[in-house]
């Protein structure tokens, strides 16, 4: 087990009607606060209206950026720094699931910015920052665990590039479940195949005896597992939407990989070329991608037999004596799992041929980036994990 050094400033206020909070958060800070959401949701939910009439009660003065896109834009960023400056916003509210929570951590960070080009600082970050407005959200998607850390992706869809960073932690999350009830069945199943991507990148680690680490990490795995197919059914089910909120923060938290060594995460930068090139929804690409990128490396590296049989006895709940049947086995039963939850399983579905894997898999193991991964990945192994998704 290695050394580690973890702190997660975000102050979480978790559960049923705990956006009473709202106010007292803001207004730390200061009066004026920039509101960023994206398409609209939040409206038909109710929940925008809620948040307007918190925010007038109390006196706040408020600049609203929506329109934020699924995969946020730089031009979002570029937005809402200008706005910020402009109405001298003291804070910034972030409403909605992790594109808008990204987003604004970006403009966050960007408002003190002494460069003319945003993007030139996305590429240069090497966060967390040391100065940014302050950052408060209302999590509305359990997905990405934006709420609980500190990282931000932001694409430039003319360079086809998109790119994740370190940037700010919230300095308050209100994650209430009820506000997820209105996920579609889509985007609900979308967003717990990144919850259980987030763990993957971290559990297929050459760390074996980080005991806790795995045992957190299995257990929100067999969490998602079991609550997702309930919201699929049951979408104002509370209990499933909590724990699957739950599982999104700590997902992501760096808990789960307390003590083990670092693995790259490969799947995450292989899928973000798929949206950086096709704007696909990035759950749905990393369900795509992760089988795949299993059988691949267990075929590479023979190994990591006793890893993935471990995941197929603790996670899948199979059972066996052969580990080589049991890991083959275990990454079928989790393909079979992603199937069942309605997401496609082939690029092929999406409309996505060959035309670009070169370059995709040259830019996502740019300077040999994936040398250190815990089966390493050359360029030439990219391409064949994103054919094999064909």
């Amino acid at each position: 087990m290695l050394n580690f050094v973890r702190g997660i400033p975000t102050k979480l206020y978790f559960g049923k009607g705990q956006i009473c909070h709202l106010a007292e958060s803001l207004d730390r800070y200061g009066k004026n606060v920039l509101l960023t959401y994206g398409g609209g949701s939040i409206k038909r939910s109710g929940l925008y209206d809620e948040v307007m009439n918190i925010l007038a009660g109390h006196g706040f003065n408020v600049t609203e950026l929506n329109g934020i896109d699924p995969n946020p834009r730089i031009e979002s960023v570029e937005e809402g720094v200008r706005l910020c400056r402009e109405n001298n916003i003291d804070v910034i509210l972030a409403v909605g699931g992790g594109s808008t929570i990204d987003c604004s951590k970006v403009i966050a960070v960007g408002y003190y910015y002494e460069g003319d080009d945003l993007w030139d600082m996305v590429v240069k970050m090497n966060g967390p920052a040391k100065k940014a407005l302050p950052l408060v959200d209302i999590l509305t998607l359990s997905a990405t665990g934006t709420e609980y850390d500190a990282p931000a992706v932001i694409s430039n869809m003319k360079t086809n590039q998109k790119l994740g960073r370190m940037y700010i932690w919230p300095d308050v999350s209100i994650c209430d479940p009820t506000y997820t009830f209105s996920v579609s069945a889509y985007q609900t199943a979308a967003g717990s195949a990144d919850i259980m991507s987030h763990i993957f990148e971290g559990y297929f680690s050459r760390t074996e005896d980080s005991d806790l680490s795995d045992g957190i990490a299995e257990t929100v795995l067999r969490s998602v597992m079991k609550n997702c197919p309930i919201a699929l059914k049951e979408p104002d089910n509370y209990s499933a939407r909590a724990n699957l909120m739950n599982d999104s923060s700590i997902a992501c938290s760096g808990i789960p990989e307390y003590g083990k060594q670092g693995t790259g995460w490969p799947c995450h930068a292989m899928e973000h070329e798929l949206s950086a090139f096709y704007d696909i929804t990035h759950g749905t690409g990393l369900a795509i991608l992760t089988p795949r990128w299993m059988r691949f490396i267990l075929a590479k590296d023979p190994s990591v037999t006793g890893r993935f049989a471990k995941f197929a006895r603790n996670v899948m709940g199979l059972s066996g004596d052969d580990d080589a049947k049991l890991a083959a086995a275990g990454i079928d039963a989790l393909e079979a799992y992603f199937r069942s939850t309605g997401l496609p399983m082939t690029l092929t579905e999406l409309g996505i041929g060959m035309e670009h894997f070169e370059i995709m898999a040259d830019h996502a193991n740019d300077g040999s980036f994936l040398k250190d991964a815990y089966v390493p990945l050359t360029n030439e192994d990219i391409v064949e994990i994103y054919k094999a998704c064909l």
